[in-house]
C-alpha cells in the first residue's frame, strides 16, 4: 500500500450479497479504520483472556454457571484473535470467525437453560445441572456448530475466497435452503427458546423479590433468602449479558431475514457487522460491573500473585 496516495478503495462486505461495495476513502481514513477495528479486536482477546484464566485457575470459580461463562469466552477470545489476523492480512473472509460467532448462540441458549433452572426450580438444580452434564453439553453443542457449519459453508471453505472481487470483501455463497436453515438453527430457534425462558425467569424472579421483601427476616430464613437473593442476582447480570447479546446480533440477522435482493449501503453493512463482532468485547465488562470476583481474579492475575503456590484455592466470592 502506497504511504503517499491520497485515496484507496476499500472494499466493505455486503450482507448476503455477491456484488461488490467499493468506496473512495482518503488514506488517512482507511488507517484510523483499522486501528480503531485493530484495538478492539486486541482488547477483545485479552479481556476474554482474564475470564478464561480466571474461571480455569481459581477452582471456587468452577461451577455450573462459570463453565457456560467458560465456553463463551473461549469463543469471544477466537473471535478477537482472529479478527487480529484478519486485519493484519488485510482479508476479509475468515469464515471460522462466523462459525465460532455462531457457538456463543448457543451457549448463550445453555445459560437461558442455566438460569431458568436455578430459579425456577431451585430445589432440583443441584441435581440436574452439574459440572459433567455441564461439559458434555459444551461439548456436544462444539460438536455440532462445527459440523452443521461445515456443511452449510462447504463449498465456500473448498475454495476460499473464489467470489470475492477486490480486497476485504467477504462474499459466502450458500443456497437458499442452506441460507434459510442456518436461519432457522442458527438464529430464530436459539433466540426464540432464549426470550421464552427469560421471560419465564423475568416473571419468577419479580415474585421471588417481592416475596423476600415482604418475608419476615429471621435466623432459620436467612440462609435460604441469601441463596435465593445469590440467585437472583446471578440470573439478573446474566440477563443483561443476554439483552446485550440480542442488541448486538438482531440488526444483522434482521438485514439477513429481509433477503439477498435488497440493497444496503455500505456504511450501514459495515456497522452491522462490527456491532455482531463487538459484541465478543462486551461480555468481559459486563462481568467486571457485575462480578466482585472477575475483579478480584484481574487483580490477582496482574499483581502476578496467581503464580503463587496454591494461589487456585483463594477465595473469590
Amino acid at each position: 500500500m502506497n504511504l503517499v496516495m491520497e485515496e484507496t478503495e476499500l472494499c466493505f462486505p455486503q450482507l448476503f450479497n455477491s456484488s461488490c461495495s467499493r468506496l473512495k476513502l482518503p488514506y488517512i481514513e482507511v488507517m484510523l479504520y483499522y486501528i480503531v477495528l485493530s484495538f478492539i479486536s486486541v482488547l477483545t482477546a485479552l479481556l476474554n483472556l482474564l475470564v478464561i484464566i480466571s474461571i480455569s485457575h481459581f477452582r471456587q470459580l468452577q461451577t455450573p454457571t462459570n463453565l457456560l461463562l467458560l465456553s463463551l469466552a473461549v469463543s469471544d477470545f477466537f473471535v478477537g484473535l482472529l479478527l487480529v489476523f484478519q486485519i493484519l492480512l488485510i482479508d476479509g473472509c475468515w469464515i471460522l470467525a462466523f462459525v465460532i460467532l455462531y457457538a456463543s448462540i448457543g451457549t448463550m441458549v445453555l445459560i437461558s437453560i442455566d438460569r431458568y433452572t436455578a430459579i425456577c426450580y431451585p430445589l432440583h438444580y443441584s441435581t440436574k445441572i452439574t459440572q459433567d452434564r455441564v461439559k458434555i453439553c459444551i461439548c456436544v453443542f462444539w460438536i455440532f456448530v462445527l459440523i452443521f457449519h461445515s456443511l452449510i459453508l462447504k463449498d465456500s471453505l473448498k475454495q476460499p475466497g473464489k467470489y470475492n472481487s477486490c480486497i476485504g470483501e467477504c462474499v459466502i455463497a450458500i443456497s437458499y435452503i442452506a441460507r434459510y436453515a442456518d436461519l432457522t438453527v442458527s438464529f430464530i430457534a436459539p433466540i426464540t427458546v432464549i426470550v421464552i425462558l427469560y421471560l419465564k425467569v423475568f416473571m419468577v424472579v419479580v415474585s421471588q423479590s417481592r416475596a423476600m421483601r415482604s418475608q419476615v427476616a429471621t435466623l432459620a430464613l436467612h440462609s435460604s433468602v441469601k441463596a435465593r437473593k445469590s440467585q437472583i442476582k446471578a440470573a439478573k447480570t446474566l440477563g443483561v449479558v443476554v439483552v446485550v447479546f440480542l442488541l448486538c446480533m438482531l440488526p444483522y440477522y434482521c438485514v439477513a431475514l429481509t433477503g439477498e435482493d435488497n440493497s444496503v449501503s455500505t456504511s450501514s453493512a459495515t456497522f452491522v457487522i462490527c456491532l455482531f463482532y463487538f459484541n465478543s468485547c462486551l461480555n468481559p465488562i459486563i462481568y467486571a460491573f457485575f462480578y466482585r470476583w472477575f475483579r478480584k481474579s484481574i487483580k490477582l492475575i496482574f499483581t502476578l500473585q496467581i503464580l503463587q503456590l496454591n494461589s487456585c484455592y483463594t477465595n473469590m466470592l
